[in-house]
């Protein structure tokens, strides 16, 4: 079985860290020289905030909705990821760091993945201040699904495992074809225009 670790809003929750007053308000991580949103919380996405949408355009919402806002701190954001990335390694057997804020974890052979899941997201949060989402699959692509249930929905409390058939086919069903990792917009049009919209009907494609 494979994991993929995901940081909930990185750059949001590393200025969290420092700043634990943020908590539970709406915040905002722009690019470099304030440009783009880059990063938000849950309570900025609820106000319909994109991602990528230029400070500019929604200046005046985030006065009205008294929205802090932050510009980017790589050498933070840095030194917090090798931080998680360090608790990590020494809490799986092996382990591929993907990005600034992502990395899967071999968990061949491992029992009770649940248990062991909620323990390291329990560890990460205690040791780095930094909240994380767990998927838990067969493959990579499976756990980056599994990792975005995990996030998008309370009842996983941050940890979401797919080790049967069904939980395959239902988490499948449920992902739009959009969401699969390594499939671009372009491609998702033309598999939209021959009826796939999730990712459970592009496996019913041949497989040429």
């Amino acid at each position: 079985m494979i994991g993929l670790v995901d940081c909930d809003n990185f750059f949001v929750s590393c200025e969290r860290a420092l700043k634990p007053s943020l908590n539970g308000k709406p915040v905002l991580v722009l690019s470099n020289n304030d440009g783009c949103v880059v990063s938000r919380s849950n309570e900025a996405k609820a106000l319909g905030i994109p991602m990528g949408i230029p400070a500019f355009k929604i200046k005046e919402l985030i006065v009205k909705e008294g929205i802090f806002v932050f510009s980017s701190h790589f050498e933070l954001y840095e030194e917090t990821s090798a931080r998680v990335m360090n608790i990590l390694k020494n809490n799986a057997p092996r382990m591929e760091v993907y990005s600034i804020d992502e990395a899967f974890l071999d968990l061949s052979g491992m029992s009770y993945l649940k248990e062991y899941g909620a323990h390291l997201v329990q560890t990460v949060m205690y040791d780095a201040k930094i909240p994380v989402s767990l998927g838990i699959a067969p493959t990579k692509t499976l756990a980056k699904i599994a990792s975005h249930f995990a996030k998008k929905y309370k009842r996983y409390q941050h940890v979401c495992v797919i080790d049967t058939p069904e939980k395959r086919i239902k988490a499948l069903q449920l992902t739009p074809i959009d969401d699969v990792w390594g499939i671009g917009r372009r491609l998702s049009v033309r598999l939209k225009a021959k009826g796939v919209r999730t990712a459970y009907d592009f496996i019913q494609l041949p497989r040429r």
